[in-house]
């Protein structure tokens, strides 16, 4: 099995995207980040995701993104709750992280050529999505001829990097119908911006939004919601 390094972030998308990785025959090396987020439950859905998946070493690395703030994950910034639809898909929201994606694909850049992988997965898409700039096409086919520019193995010809994004033209149902497929229990995940201690999703917050969205038109529960007994407007 070829090693691929994983974006793991411990939310709906990137747990499918890993999903998708291993049907593909790729061992997974997943990497999440401890990056100044104002919880923690993210980083416990991505240690749950990992240990279901089986995966061959969940590094989870320390950088400092709220030392430069600018986003309501990171800052004490309110997360926006309650939005519409039109409103979630309009313009750059508040929790955009500058840079994020950015920095979390150099270091996966970095782990997959001590690796000596091609293959980095990262769970982006621009159909059900709140207007990330990091998160669309043209971002990821600019990283990855980047990549092919960066790396010793790339300059030398050892190494032809190819950044997957699986989901990229995916709707969140779409993504939802495809993860349960391959067996993804998305009882293990987080999407919400603004969790409880205890991981319960606030139910009101974009991401908490769309992930209801994408459950209700793939016609099936949310596992993680009938946990909490949590009912979404």
């Amino acid at each position: 099995m070829k090693p691929a390094v994983v974006l793991l972030s411990g939310g709906l998308d990137s747990a499918t995207a890993s999903a998708i990785a291993q049907s593909e025959g790729f061992a997974i090396h997943a990497l999440s980040f401890r990056y100044g987020q104002r919880h923690g439950v993210e980083l416990e859905s991505a240690a749950r995701v990992a240990e279901a998946l089986g995966v061959v070493e969940h590094a989870i690395v320390d950088i400092d993104l709220r030392r430069f703030g600018g986003s309501a994950l990171t800052a004490d910034i309110p997360v926006p709750k309650g939005r519409s639809a039109g409103a979630i898909g309009e313009g750059i929201p508040v929790t955009y992280v500058p840079a994020r994606n950015t920095v979390f694909l150099s270091f996966a850049l970095a782990w997959a050529e001590t690796l000596g992988s091609e293959d980095i997965f990262i769970g982006v898409n621009v159909q059900d999505y709140s207007g990330y700039p990091d998160c669309r096409p043209a971002f990821i086919e600019a990283f990855e001829n980047m990549a092919n520019l960066a790396t010793a193995a790339g300059v030398e010809g050892r190494q032809r990097l190819k950044i997957h994004a699986p989901l990229m033209q995916m709707t969140k149902a779409e993504i939802i119908v495809r993860g349960l497929s391959l067996g993804v229990d998305y009882g293990l995940t987080s999407s919400c911006y603004d969790p409880g201690t205890d991981g319960r999703p606030c139910g009101l917050c974009d991401s908490c939004l769309l992930r209801a969205k994408g459950f209700a038109d793939a016609g099936c529960p949310d596992p993680l919601s009938l946990r909490f007994g949590l009912v979404v407007p």
